[in-house]
């Protein structure tokens, strides 16, 4: 019998996957409050963060509000810096008061770290050291990326529309071991009195065996095919890797389970991206590849990610970057981040139906036609970061379908 997954996930029932819903909704004019006192309450620790991320975070949060406020739930929210915005603040990149909040929460939501400003700091003061830090204080060590080309959206994918249509991928990273995080590791100097720097790619067998059940619980509630992603023709750590996947996938019988190494697979998903079901990678590979799969969708603006743990709260964030070109200009696509609190409420705090509700104004939207600059097509209506958070915020309170 299979082990079981020992993440830390509410009422897990299946992955988060967007799927194209009727486009006919009977939309109120007006936004509704809840009559009813709240039957739950969560605290939530809002990370906003640098660049666009305050924005998305301030339209997120009104979201989220909404949707609890229907199903009878009330969030408190605790707003703390991190990233350049702690280290303006405080000198350093993860405050232990920010790390502390986060850890006493149910969940946390974050917006988007980094920007020129802080790029030539040494790497201890570097934003993006708060991150790699705020993962180890959570001991969060699943990473999901769903890839999902939703139907209003398929012209907005670089690939051709027969490549891209239908394609509907999650992409599940280890996330606290590898690469970035192996010892030794370090600057020095070789025989030839060179500079050199050196990093270990190293994983245990706990490591492999607790992501790789992840991977196959979930392509199981999905369409029950896992990809395990590596370079076992050439790496040892990869070798460990694909044995123990394997070992694993004997408690999994009804998942098919296929190897490809990472520079195949990066090939095969702009070639024939269909293929893929469930895909589950390293830490470095699945941070390249996860990206990669995001551009297929149309825009890295639409992909959010839930990052869990054994226990303790999950980090919920969109997973583009701070964009700071465009940061305070309204420009910023919120929608990842409106889908990062859906996969908050799924999987962090399982509350299924506010989590739809999400999911379905997010799809009422789009098709409404209302478009930031990432994913606008002439016919539609192009939107600001505000605007667009208005509109979703109409459609939240429509009918919740009994699936999705």
């Amino acid at each position: 019998m299979a082990a079981s997954v020992q993440l830390n996930l509410r009422s897990f029932k299946a992955p988060f996957n967007l799927k194209p819903i009727a486009k006919q909704f009977s939309r109120p004019g007006r936004i509704r409050c809840a009559a009813t006192t709240p039957t739950k309450r969560y605290s939530i620790t809002l990370l906003p963060g640098d660049g666009i991320g305050p924005e998305v975070i301030s339209v997120a949060k009104n979201v989220l509000k909404l949707a609890g406020s229907l199903e009878e739930i009330e969030f408190s929210f605790q707003e703390m810096p991190m990233g350049g915005a702690a280290l303006d603040l405080t000198g350093v990149p993860l405050p232990e008061e920010t790390l502390s909040t986060a850890q006493r929460a149910d969940a946390v939501l974050l917006g988007a770290i980094g920007g020129y400003k802080w790029d030539k700091n040494e790497k201890h003061l570097k934003p993006e050291t708060g991150l790699l830090q705020l993962r180890e204080g959570l001991k969060v060590f699943a990473n999901l990326r769903p890839a999902t080309v939703l139907p209003q959206l398929v012209d907005s994918s670089t690939l051709k529309k027969d490549v891209a249509e239908g394609v509907d991928l999650m992409v599940v990273r280890e996330l606290t071991g590898g690469i970035y995080f192996g010892k030794p590791r370090g600057f020095g100097t070789n025989e030839k009195g060179e500079d050199i720097g050196f990093n270990t790619e190293v994983y245990s067998t706990h490591e492999i065996d607790r992501i790789a059940r992840v991977a196959f619980e979930i392509a199981r509630k999905r369409r029950g095919q896992l990809c395990s992603v590596d370079k076992a023709n050439v790496l040892e750590a990869s070798m460990l890797w694909r044995k123990r996947v394997t070992a694993i996938a004997s408690e999994y019988p009804d998942v098919e389970l296929s190897h490809m190494y990472v520079d195949n697979a990066a090939m095969q998903l702009v070639r024939y991206p269909k293929q893929f079901d469930t895909i589950v990678t390293n830490n470095i590979f699945g941070d390249i590849l996860s990206d990669e799969a995001s551009m297929i969708t149309g825009s890295i603006g639409m992909l959010p990610s839930a990052s869990l743990g054994e226990s303790g709260p999950g980090l919920f964030e969109p997973i583009h970057g701070s964009a700071p070109d465009i940061a305070g200009q309204d420009k910023a696509n919120p929608l990842a981040t409106i889908l990062s609190a859906a996969m908050l409420l799924k999987y962090g705090l399982g509350e299924a139906n506010a989590a739809n509700r999400i999911e379905n104004a997010v799809l009422d939207t789009l098709n409404r036609g209302f478009r930031t600059g990432d994913i606008y097509s002439t016919g539609n209506k192009l939107v600001g970061c505000k605007e667009m958070g208005e509109e979703v915020l109409k459609s939240v309170d429509s009918p919740v379908p009994t699936a999705i």
